[in-house]
């Protein structure tokens, strides 16, 4: 737990809020986040880099609530982007176009004069197609647009292997190799202004030698094309710090941005982050009620209302997650549970062995670090809803998204006349 989420006389609350209040009042499951532990983690980066020339561009696609970006925009945050949706939504919660970084394999060109219009910041740029397709819209734009390229370092970067993006064999970044071939075509591209290369190696990232291994190549291109003309002034480094879930341990975050200090921070040049999951994760949690307790011939599952639907990591990466009562227990410990939601396959599976004293059928339950890679990555599997997210600050608290019931999506639906015709 955190600062944030902590119990008093026995309740877990959000900051001053008991979330057995909020379940009362907007129902389970649903997310909530805190505002103080976003403005901590904030203020935690970037004092950790006091004296350099550092960007902090929030990862959106961790928690693209707008509430959640608008708090982090208030304290300084850009935004780092990975397709149109989400440069609207940064735009939506108040972040200027030049605080702004596109990321991503796949930018269409549709989405590419969108955030030329937006003047963006710049494009962490991953192809030689994609240098094609920039300074095409560009030149049509009669614009001049910044690039910064991302090199695939090739380096492992310790994680889950779904989210390890900086080795070669992944659709992520420029190889090395072809890196002569993409410079080059600076000299024939005139709409592009080249501005310093980025690398981002992956997510959760908890081992902070990979990061060393990267930035130090990093630094070599720097010095490298600098010998050859170039201006290199920016440098991207990128996210993918990690934050301890579950029985994992992190090395402190100084020994991150001493990292980054000693591999490129006498290089001057400007250094951009995207930190996504280290602003967010342990600010949110994802409260849900056990809808049965039920003792198998040898397990016992805790059903929450609260599925793989609601929070894939769990399924998808094998992550496991604190989970807490609400109320916290006199009793004396209770039989090992695995924890489950209610939909129809088995890797709806939250953790097997957790030891949750006195928690039953009807009890709350938390599961904690949910901030990231949760909502945004939540689904109408099962025909189940989009549930409430709630964001609570000091001893208030309000509805940031409200549940998106299946009437609704319903609603979003037609079926064609021919549809009714059976055929034999």
């Amino acid at each position: 737990m955190t600062e944030s989420f902590t119990y008093v006389n026995g309740i877990l609350h959000a900051e001053q809020v008991d979330v057995a209040r909020i379940a009362a009042e907007v129902g389970t499951p649903c997310y909530i986040y805190s505002a103080e532990r976003l403005r901590h983690n904030y203020k935690e980066f970037r004092d950790a880099f006091a004296g350099m020339d550092i960007h902090i561009h929030y990862a959106n696609k961790a928690n693209p609530n707008l509430a959640v970006t608008r708090v982090l925009a208030a304290c300084g945050a850009g935004a780092d982007i990975t397709s149109g949706g989400e440069l609207e939504r940064a735009l939506a919660a108040g972040i200027k176009g030049q605080n702004i970084i596109y990321s991503g394999v796949g930018k269409t060109e549709v989405e590419i004069a969108a955030a030329l219009k937006a003047d963006i910041y710049q494009f962490n740029v991953e192809s030689m197609p994609e240098l094609h397709a920039i300074n095409k819209v560009a030149a049509q734009m009669g614009k001049k647009t910044a690039v910064t390229l991302r090199v695939n370092p090739d380096v492992s970067a310790r994680t889950y292997k779904k989210t390890s993006t900086g080795e070669l064999g992944t659709k992520c970044g420029i190889d090395m190799v072809q890196l002569e071939e993409a410079m080059a075509l600076f000299k024939t591209l005139p709409a592009l202004d080249f501005k310093g290369f980025q690398v981002h190696i992956g997510s959760h990232v908890y081992d902070y030698e990979p990061f060393r291994e990267a930035f130090l190549k990093l630094a070599e291109l720097t010095h490298a094309w600098r010998a050859r003309g170039y201006t290199v002034e920016r440098l991207d480094l990128g996210g993918g710090v990690g934050i301890p879930y579950d029985g994992q341990s992190l090395a402190p975050f100084a020994d991150y941005a001493r990292t980054v200090r000693e591999t490129v921070g006498n290089l001057g040049c400007q250094i951009a982050f995207e930190p996504g999951r280290r602003l967010v994760g342990d600010a949110g949690i994802l409260l849900s009620r056990v809808t049965y307790d039920k003792q198998g011939h040898s397990n016992r599952f805790l059903i929450l209302d609260a599925g793989m639907n609601d929070l894939i990591r769990p399924a998808m990466y094998e992550a496991r997650h604190s989970i807490i009562p609400v109320k916290q227990s006199g009793a004396e410990q209770t039989a090992l549970a695995d924890i489950v939601g209610p939909v129809c396959e088995t890797s709806d599976l939250f953790g097997v062995d957790y030891r949750l004293p006195g928690v039953g059928t009807g009890d709350l339950v938390a599961i904690l670090q949910a901030g990231a890679y949760g909502a945004a990555m939540a689904s109408t599997y099962n025909g189940r809803a989009l549930i409430p997210e709630v964001m609570v600050s000091g001893n208030q608290y309000a509805v940031v998204r409200r549940r998106i019931a299946i009437q609704e999506q319903i609603d979003w639906e037609s079926v064609p006349d021919w549809a009714n015709v059976a055929t034999h």
